[in-house]
């Protein structure tokens, strides 16, 4: 009788020609870093493809690499039989996943998608984010993450932001993408429909505006989050309704855009609590 550890590896399909079609859906997946036009997701990773499962994302195929083949049956018995499981060799492998530090894992997920109005008619409490042109991975992903630790609505994506599909913002947001609610939307539909709906709309300043303490996050707030250099167009800002300063030491020109959400967004969950 096969150890449980062998019988999750007989699982695999060896898979030696770059020509095969989840091969090359694999590969625009991570090339576009955008959602397929099947609406899927390549993700990278053990920790991440588990916080899939664990989110009760549905995955199409699994895949590794022959140096991470006796990792597998870690991996494969928490996923479903019925998802196709692949082994590559390594330099097929890492021709489709264009990962700096590649764990040898990877997948193709279908993400659930969102429309605007859906994210705004979320059943949250929380404020609503809005992010207006935040183009590094780190931050985007930094933001969903604290956007569902704080329990915020959920994320509307503007004009100029990386993708939330990005390799490297999945990585970031530890899985949290997997569960809070984004969409796309232009900046200027965005506004509209957020005031058809009665949100006070508020963003960041460094030097401006009322200090967070004294700052109402409470009721149907939406926070627009900048661009990490340029901050928020001239244009946009004449629109909101208040600017809020988060006090810091005069040495430090402006704060993080991640860094800069999250406070915001703890200090909105503690005013609800």
């Amino acid at each position: 009788m096969k150890n449980s550890g062998q019988a999750d590896s007989g699982r695999l399909r060896r898979i030696e020609g770059r020509h095969n079609a989840l091969v090359k859906d694999l590969r625009q997946a991570f090339g576009r870093g955008e959602l397929t036009s099947s609406g899927e997701c390549g993700i990278e990773g053990f920790r991440i493809i588990e916080e899939a499962v664990r989110s009760g994302v549905r995955i199409r195929a699994v895949f590794f690499s022959e140096s991470a083949e006796q990792r597998a049956h870690k991996l494969l018995p928490q996923i479903a039989s019925q998802v196709e499981a692949l082994l590559l060799p390594d330099k097929l492998f890492t021709s489709a996943v264009p990962s700096q530090s590649p764990q040898g894992v990877a997948a193709l997920v279908q993400l659930k998608t969102f429309s605007p109005e859906d994210v705004v008619e979320s059943s949250s409490d929380g404020p609503l984010l809005v992010i207006a042109g935040v183009q590094d991975p780190g931050n985007l992903g930094t933001i969903l993450r604290s956007a569902e630790a704080f329990s915020a609505k959920g994320v509307l994506l503007g004009d100029g932001t990386v993708s939330a599909y990005n390799s490297k913002v999945v990585r970031a947001s530890a899985g949290s993408v997997f569960r809070v609610p984004i969409a796309k939307v232009a900046l200027k539909a965005a506004t509209d429909l957020l005031r058809g709906k009665s949100f006070r709309l508020l963003a960041t300043s460094s030097h401006k505006g009322v200090a967070l303490p004294e700052a109402n996050l409470s009721g149907a707030t939406a926070i627009f989050i900048g661009n990490e250099g340029a901050g928020i167009d001239k244009k946009l800002l004449s629109q909101m309704d208040e600017l809020v300063m988060i006090l810091h030491s005069p040495k430090v020109e402006s704060l993080n855009a991640g860094v800069a959400a999250s406070i915001l967004l703890y200090e909105a969950a503690r005013q609800r609590t």
